[in-house]
């Protein structure tokens, strides 16, 4: 059973709804970025630059599976022949300001997923509404698992492929400021939200615009979208668009399933 005012409520009701919806979200990122400013010192020199150390976790990894698997130091990460480099007298204050709100993004995502539960609930039915909690621990779990697959996986690789990748010995590489922080920003957002695809298909399927036959009709076209997006967030060679490729495949693959599970409760409801 719906909601009675559900149905009650004017289009210019629901462009309210969504007018607040917007300004709590908006609020709950600004409050987390200010939260994020505290501890900026950390999340740069740790985080954001953690990349750009040999030591860092993904690197060490990657060394001692290719010393386990009698590779010795094939794929050992050594130096990382850069530097960046702020060129723009404003730069540094701007990126630390973006830097901020990126990271209250991150961090309020949950409550943004909420406030979206919020409005698209007078919609649902009743027993629909109480798998609210089920909702919000999925859907985060997926973002912050994209979120670190982007971090640990993603940029790691893109930044030790631009780092040692040269056409002349001549040619120095000092990277930007801005250009690399939006190496981070991009593929650490992208790739939460595009682990968000179960989620919205669930969604999309329970409307009914979207179902599990359709997606397989289109699987192919998918697949070829997956090595497009993964050759454009990887560095060209076709190990790192393998490890990419996997996850964005499978993460598709679940999307069908979920489609076929609520395209067979809608159709038992319709009966």
């Amino acid at each position: 059973m719906k909601r009675k005012n559900a149905d009650s409520m004017s289009f210019i009701d629901h462009l309210e709804e969504l007018r607040w919806l917007l300004i709590r979200c908006s609020i709950a990122i600004v409050i987390m970025a200010a939260v994020t400013f505290f501890f900026s010192g950390f999340i740069f020199d740790e985080i954001i630059f953690g990349p750009t150390s040999p030591q860092f976790v993904t690197y060490r990894f990657f060394c001692d599976l290719s010393q386990s698997l009698g590779f010795e130091d094939a794929i050992c990460v050594t130096e990382m022949p850069f530097i960046i480099q702020n060129t723009d007298m404003e730069g540094q204050v701007s990126i630390l300001v973006w830097v901020c709100i990126t990271a209250g993004f991150i961090l309020s995502f949950p409550f943004i997923l909420y406030q979206i539960w919020k409005f698209v609930a007078p919609a649902l039915y009743d027993k629909e509404r109480k798998n609210a909690q089920i909702f919000l621990v999925i859907a985060s779990l997926l973002f912050f698992i994209g979120v670190l697959f982007g971090y640990f996986v993603i940029v790691p690789m893109s930044v030790n492929f631009f780092a040692t990748f040269t056409v002349s010995d001549i040619i120095k590489n000092e990277f930007n400021l801005q250009s690399y922080i939006s190496l981070i920003k991009t593929s650490v957002v992208a790739t939460g939200l595009f682990f968000e695809l179960p989620v919205v298909i669930f969604f999309l399927a329970k409307l009914g615009l979207v179902t599990a036959e359709f997606l397989r009709k289109y699987r192919r076209y998918a697949i070829v979208i997956v090595l497009i997006v993964a050759a454009i967030v990887t560095p060209p060679d076709v190990v790192s668009q393998i490890i990419v490729t996997i996850p964005m495949l499978i993460i598709y693959e679940a999307s069908i399933y979920i489609a076929a599970y609520v395209n067979k409760k809608n159709q038992l409801k319709n009966v």
